[in-house]
């Protein structure tokens, strides 16, 4: 049957259709969605902006005319970032905006030595510079010490924004609650997972593909606010694809995590973990050779 139409022509389907999803998406409701909504979130975009403004700020500025403006002005946009945020038992935004601009100089501090950290790491690194501009992970690392200062004062929204976008940006993804001591230096980064419980110590080295991770929950087991990831101590190295998982794993200082190994259990300081060398079998024109197992030096 050909449907009908209306008397201005619009199709009597199509206008009822209309109106029913108008009906049905402007109900309000009792689930994630509008519970999102009503706790209200910053403006993707907007904090993106914030937190590139910030970024530049602290790793770059150091003109005091150009400071006595741009501090104020990333301040307005924090306020503005946080207004969308209030809750009643939420920090005072001017409360937070004073206590992050007042700890700008300590993340300055701390990237500065993230930077040297890097240079001395890295034999491909030729110069500061290049380590500032063309390194992943120090963007990821500058984004993630900013996010982290929010975090401690009580924002929660805004800090996962910041460290998603630099994620999304350099593969690298730090939760903002994790706790990353001095001279932190991750070497190329794509697919470093750091978790949110997660305690990294001084001097610490990884590489790419490192996940500090937690175990699955169990069905209907709560987990929130408990210690769920890894705590690594100082002048620890874990080298490339290491999974190290669970709020009791604790790998001692001084250690040395070979690639590829799974930990679930806690590694005495000064230890030397490495997997079981895997043997290569190469077939070449009908002849079948077995190599023998490689050896690491770590």
């Amino acid at each position: 049957m050909a449907d009908r139409k209306t008397a201005d022509g619009t199709d009597s389907r199509l206008a009822e259709a209309t109106e029913a999803a108008i009906e049905a998406l402007s109900a309000s409701g009792d689930d994630a969605l509008s519970k999102a909504d009503a706790e209200g979130y910053p403006d993707w975009d907007e904090a993106v902006e914030w937190t590139e403004r910030a970024k530049m700020l602290v790793l770059h500025q150091r003109d005091r005319a150009a400071l006595r403006s741009e501090i104020p002005a990333l301040g307005e946009g924090l306020l503005r970032l946080l207004a969308r945020l209030q809750r009643p038992d939420g920090p005072e935004p001017d409360a937070v905006l004073a206590g992050f601009l007042e700890r700008l100089p300590q993340v300055r501090t701390l990237l500065a030595e993230d930077v040297e950290a890097a240079f001395e790491g890295d034999p491909a690194a030729k110069s500061f510079g290049e380590i500032l501009v063309a390194y992943p992970s120090i963007h990821a690392i500058a984004i993630y010490r900013l996010a982290h200062q929010l975090y401690r004062l009580r924002v929660r929204q805004l800090p996962r924004v910041m460290t998603e976008h630099a994620h999304s940006r350099t593969g690298i993804d730090i939760n903002p609650g994790a706790r990353i001591g001095r001279r932190f230096f991750i070497d190329h980064g794509t697919g470093v997972v750091i978790g949110e419980t997660s305690e990294i110590g001084d001097r610490v080295r990884i590489y790419q593909g490192v996940t500090l991770g937690a175990f699955s929950p169990r069905r209907g087991q709560t987990i929130r606010d408990v210690k769920r990831h890894p705590t690594i101590e100082d002048d620890v190295t874990l080298y490339a694809g290491v999974t190290i998982l669970g709020g009791d794993t604790v790998i001692g200082r001084g250690s040395v995590v070979g690639g590829n190994v799974w930990l679930t259990e806690s590694v005495a300081p000064h230890s030397r973990v490495v997997a079981e060398a895997p043997r290569q079998l190469v077939e070449k024109r009908g002849k079948r050779r077995e190599l023998k197992p490689l050896h690491w030096d770590i």
